[in-house]
């Protein structure tokens, strides 16, 4: 058994860490609610937008496309891209390794040659040391994210597509439902409008995200001033940039309620620990006690 002195000095060591977790818990609950309100106050603009574009790309003729982003090129390469979003930092759990495992099998899934983007550190870190094909990574992204500080990846993930270097973009983020549940997610970013296979997939695994249903030919129409391609060449680009935008604010969500969660727990076994650290101190005392007063006893009985 340890001395009283090495128990203490253990007692002090988990207190210690127990102090850092609970700051840490403490900012990130602060974090969360500025991370929620964004997310809530976007996510129902942002659903709809991505429907009714779902809408007009089902609008167009059979054989005819409104716009290059919207329908998959026939001369697509037989290679995709994914935008892995993940943290900077750690001590949130297992939020990075949720994420990065679910990229990671639907990657393997589609059994095609892969290109990622990666955001964030940790993902990145990971996708390095498994010789995966990184051409960009970003990190260090702002606490409040805007469209200015995404706009760099949606240029990067467009440009690639409409320039022929891939035949799909996905990107790979966490879903945030609660403070207590994340899901990640994967969604097709382009080509923007949803296919039967896309559908029939995302049906049959959990974690891709639904596409929007489509409603042409049941009624809708929309016209358009001054023709559909002008307004399609200004929205199309910007509806992506949304799209990845609310996936970032989704993720950024996430990872502060999962830190949160997991800087709580964290706190909690600590004060487990120093409880049955302390416990062990009281032994070990009583027993040092104990052993001197059987020695003084014995040094009397000699004397005697």
């Amino acid at each position: 058994m340890a001395s009283a002195r090495e128990v203490k000095r253990r007692i002090k060591s988990v207190k210690n860490i127990m102090q850092v977790t609970r700051a840490l818990e403490a900012t990130s609950a602060s974090k969360v609610r500025r991370a929620t309100q964004a997310v809530i106050a976007s996510r129902t603009y942002t659903d709809k937008a991505y429907e009714i574009l779902v809408n007009l790309a089902g609008t167009a003729t059979p054989g005819s496309s409104l716009h290059p982003m919207l329908d998959a090129r026939k001369d697509a390469p037989k290679n995709i891209t994914i935008i892995l979003i993940t943290a900077d930092r750690g001590l949130a759990g297992a939020y990075n390794s949720n994420i990065i495992r679910i990229a990671r099998h639907f990657a393997t899934k589609m059994g095609l040659p892969t290109r990622w983007v990666a955001v964030g550190r940790k993902g990145r870190d990971i996708l390095l040391r498994s010789g995966a094909e990184v051409i960009a990574e970003f990190t260090g992204m702002s606490a409040r994210p805007t469209a200015r500080d995404i706009r760099p990846i949606v240029q990067l993930a467009t440009e690639d597509y409409l320039n022929g270097l891939t035949g799909e973009v996905y990107i790979a983020y966490t879903d945030f439902i609660n403070s207590l549940t994340q899901r990640p997610r994967v969604m097709r970013l382009l080509p923007l409008s949803p296919n039967a296979a896309m559908q029939a997939q995302a049906a049959e695994a959990d974690y891709m995200k639904q596409m929007p249903t489509t409603t042409a030919g049941q009624g809708q129409q929309y016209e358009y001033e001054p023709n559909p391609n002008a307004i399609l060449d200004e929205i199309v680009p910007k509806f992506v940039q949304m799209i990845v935008l609310q996936s970032f604010l989704e993720a950024q969500a996430s990872e502060h309620s999962a830190r949160m969660v997991a800087m709580r727990n964290a706190t909690d076994s600590a004060k487990d620990l120093v409880d049955a650290y302390q416990l062990q101190y009281n032994k070990a005392r009583q027993m040092g006690i104990t052993s001197e007063i059987l020695d003084i006893v014995g040094g009397a009985e000699a004397v005697k």
